[in-house]
């Protein structure tokens, strides 16, 4: 299950950022994972608390936001989402073989942190 590791490399970039920031506790992780990305959001969201225990972001909530498949006709440049993982064909011009240009991605979006901690306590 390669979600842990990604749920801690989330909790990594969220600590040094709030660190950087001054920031004593996040509250607030915000996720973008794309349906391509081969993150199963539900495992995510399993590991997630076990993987904050001990951090800064410890008792923090995860929010994910679910990206659908986007792709484009490389023949007539129609854009969709696409539904299911079998064959495109355009529902503008019939024709197949389509461009992704959406759904692939995996990246902390924004965080929410309490201010009321300085950096030196």
């Amino acid at each position: 299950m390669h979600e842990l590791s990604i749920a801690a490399s989330l909790i990594e970039i969220a600590e040094d950022a709030a660190r950087e920031a001054g920031a004593g506790r996040v509250r607030a992780l915000r996720v973008r994972v794309g349906a391509l990305s081969g993150v199963v959001i539900e495992a995510l969201e399993f590991v997630y608390a076990a993987a904050a225990e001990g951090t800064l972001c410890e008792g923090a909530r995860l929010e994910i936001e679910a990206v659908p498949a986007r792709v484009r006709c490389r023949v007539c440049t129609y854009e969709a989402v696409m539904e299911g993982v079998g064959p495109f064909i355009c529902e503008s011009c019939g024709a197949p073989g389509p461009e992704v240009v959406g759904g692939r991605d995996l990246e902390l979006v924004t965080m929410e942190v309490d201010e009321h901690e300085a950096a030196n306590s």
